[in-house]
């Protein structure tokens, strides 16, 4: 059953109670922009790319079964590294081959 939640006071609204993963991951990775300005010229790129990889996977965070909304962008940033890495020992040993 769908519950009622406040918008502004006062009002009302019925709808979802949770907001989508999309939403979540926009959210939080406006947090994590704030460290960026902290960081190096040449570090902002790395931290920008890492960022993209959570919107990457956005779709299967949903299904991520965990109240901690920051664990599954830290795998989904986990799962992109592991997946460039298996990538690049591919290429490397096609390239040794």
């Amino acid at each position: 059953m769908r519950q009622a939640f406040a918008l502004h006071e006062g009002e009302r609204r019925m709808g979802r109670e949770i907001p989508s993963w999309r939403i979540i991951v926009e959210q939080k990775i406006t947090e994590l922009s704030r460290f960026k300005q902290f960081l190096r010229p040449e570090d902002r790129v790395v931290f920008d790319d890492l960022l993209t990889q959570c919107k990457l996977y956005a779709a299967g965070g949903g299904v991520f079964a965990s109240p901690v909304k920051e664990m599954s962008l830290l795998f989904w940033m986990i799962f992109a590294q592991h997946k460039r890495l298996v990538e690049l020992e591919k290429r490397l040993n096609e390239t040794l081959a």
